[in-house]
């Protein structure tokens, strides 16, 4: 399973939630990689879902998301790469996941903001609501429509990763951004919002 900075208590969220939408400052933290058991498994072909095929472009109405997508991959400490910490950058899909559309969880993360230019690609993901519908635009030149079926606000302390990385009966698609209030100690955002959605058959 891929291991995360987060926590164990779900905050279901719909325009608001306990914690307050943070100022804009620094984004996305550290997230360790995922152990090559769990790459071999998120990446078995099904029957189920599409074929492989990368990412190229997030579409999500509800809340104005219009931008390419890029592969990430790991830095040399092992953590998930990001793409980088501009306020224009695009959401980045990590290669080790599943391509949206194939059976298991794609992973596509994105900033909230930057200390610098203020909101970013994925600062309206928590005003997400279940039952919205968002598009990927796949390399080839397939379109995977995918339903909201939860968002969900984690504590960074202690990630549930079985619950948002574990196997799942069909293509899934997890969109992740830091949110919560903001620890200037630390230099990071004590929470992540998770975008839990299925692929529309």
């Amino acid at each position: 399973m891929i291991l995360a900075l987060l926590g164990s208590t779900i905050t279901v969220l719909g325009l608001r939630t306990d914690d307050a939408l943070p100022a804009p400052d620094l984004a996305w933290q550290d997230v360790p990689a995922p152990s090559p058991a769990t790459t071999t498994t998120r990446t078995v072909k099904s029957t189920t879902g599409l074929r492989r095929s990368p990412p190229t472009r997030l579409d999500i109405p509800a809340i104005g998301v219009h931008t390419a997508v890029t592969p990430i991959g790991l830095r040399d400490d092992g953590t998930l790469d990001v793409p980088p910490l501009e306020s224009d950058a695009p959401a980045g899909w990590y290669q080790g996941s599943p391509t949206p559309g194939e059976a298991g969880p794609a992973v596509i993360v994105g900033h909230v903001d930057t200390a610098r230019d203020g909101p970013a690609v994925f600062f309206r993901l928590r005003e997400l609501k279940v039952g919205d519908i968002f598009s990927v635009r796949r390399d080839d030149r397939t379109v995977a429509r995918f339903r909201v079926t939860r968002v969900a606000s984690y504590p960074k302390k202690a990630f549930p990763s079985d619950e948002v990385y574990g196997s799942t009966p069909g293509p899934a698609l997890r969109l992740i951004t830091c949110g919560g209030s903001f620890d200037r100690d630390r230099g990071s955002y004590r929470s992540n919002i998770v975008v839990f959605a299925a692929l529309v058959p």
